[in-house]
Parts: C-alpha cells; structure tokens; sequence
C-alpha cells in the first residue's frame, strides 16, 4: 500500500464534461471540452482494483451532468455495489430527458445498479435554463425506490446571506421540501470558473480564497477521476490504475 495514500477512504468520478445546463456559478467555467467522457469498463474496473487494496467506503458519480452517461453510472456503482462499498452516490440536476417514461425508466436502472444516496442540485443557478418539471417528476420517481433523495443547493456568499440568488434558492427548495424531500447542507461558491466571471461582485477577491476540495498530496483521502481518464498525475488510459495507485509520489 502506498504510504501517501494509506488513508484513501474515498473515490470520485467526472463522468462527463458535457452538461444540460448553462450555470453561472459553474467552477469548471463553459464546458469547452464538453464531449470528454470517460470508458465505463475502465471505471468499474478501477473501482475494483482499488477497494481490493484500500477501505473505500464511498464512490460518487458527477459531471457535468453525469446521466447523460447513465450506462456509465451505472457501472460504476454495479462494481462499487459488488466491492460491498456502502455509500454509493450520485450528484445530477436531474435534467437529462424531457421523456417522462425514460425519466422514469432510469430512475429504475439507476436504483438497480446499486446508487443509495442521490443530491439533487438544484437551486436560482441551475433553474436559470433548467425547468423544473422535469427534474420534479425525476424526484418523483426516486421516491418510488429505496434511493435516499436530497436537494444540493449551491449558496451564494453564505446560506443565510440576503441576496437575490439565495432567495430565489430558499423558494426553490421550499417546492422541494412540499414534495417530501429534504435539503442537504449544499455548498458554498467557490471563486472559479463562471463563478468569477459572472457573480465577482459578490466576493472579496482581496482574500484568498482556498479550494473546499483541495487535498494534501502527501495524505490523501479522496481521489478524483477526471472525465478523459486523468487521476493522480497519470491517466487510466496510458497506465493501469494499480500502477498509478502504487507509483504515486507528491515528491517526486
């Protein structure tokens, strides 16, 4: 076992760059590399090959918007489910078909592939060019499965700071809340990306703002794999996991 990553606990997946939404507080910005997706057989291999060497309790999947690769999403969480990892998540916004019967249909194949814990982002970013109606009746047929759902806002500043973008997202959820559903602790805007570009008003660019997911490179809780297959300075496609895993040196 590597020693910089003795207490890897945790793996995460970009599954792809393209996403069916146009958000202003996106870190990854415009999205120009929005046809990146990665091998499905490369990732539930990985998730394998990883459990069987470290204590991974939670796998997630993300994008982008990740079930526009549904196929993927679900084999990755069909090998998480059979390495026994027993937090098994999925962050969408829930717009991936205006087909109500399809929404329905992979909801189904979602819950079957073994996800247990869905955030569902929604909040005034994501429902500027998303419509809820179609998200709504993917929650619904959620709720028809042992999935547990939650809303994923993402706040602006603070969650209690008064300004439009946070009202509008209390409304939001409130909508969400009526249906049953409850709301997770989201998460806070990060200065990055579109984020930068469209909200910088709302920081103070004079402070340093540090990364919520940055990592000690010497100590390494979560890994991340990007959607053309880069992880830990390497990349799935050129180098077994395995080798990448064993290989890893921040020090050089």
């Amino acid at each position: 076992m590597n020693k910089y990553l003795k207490n890897l606990n945790r793996i995460e997946f970009v599954v792809t760059m393209a996403c069916t939404g146009k958000c202003k507080h996106c870190s990854e910005g415009e999205h120009k590399n929005s046809g990146e997706s990665i091998d499905k057989v490369l990732a539930a291999n990985a998730v394998r090959k990883i459990a069987q060497e470290y204590n991974i309790e939670s796998v997630m999947a993300f994008s982008g918007e990740p079930l526009l690769c549904r196929e993927t999403v679900c084999e990755i969480h069909k090998a998480a489910k059979e390495m026994s990892i027993p937090k098994r998540q999925l962050i969408t916004n829930g717009y991936f078909s205006k087909d109500f019967d399809k929404i329905k249909h992979v909801a189904q194949k979602i819950f079957e592939s073994g996800v247990n814990e869905i955030l569902l982002s929604v909040d005034a970013f994501h429902q500027e060019t998303i419509p809820l109606k179609y998200v709504k009746a993917f929650a619904e047929a959620i709720k028809e499965t042992d999935i547990k759902l939650q809303v994923h806002p993402a706040w602006l500043v603070n969650p209690k700071d008064d300004n439009p973008y946070n009202n509008r997202t209390s409304e939001i959820l409130n909508e969400f809340n009526e249906m049953g559903i409850g709301t997770s602790e989201g998460n806070v805007i990060f200065p990055s990306g579109n984020a930068l570009k469209y909200l910088s008003e709302y920081f103070d660019l004079s402070e340093e703002h540090k990364s919520p997911y940055w990592e000690d490179p010497t100590d390494v809780r979560a890994i991340c794999f990007s959607a053309n297959g880069d992880i830990l300075g390497s990349n799935i496609y050129k180098q077994d996991i395995g080798e990448i895993l064993s290989s890893y040196n921040p020090k050089g």
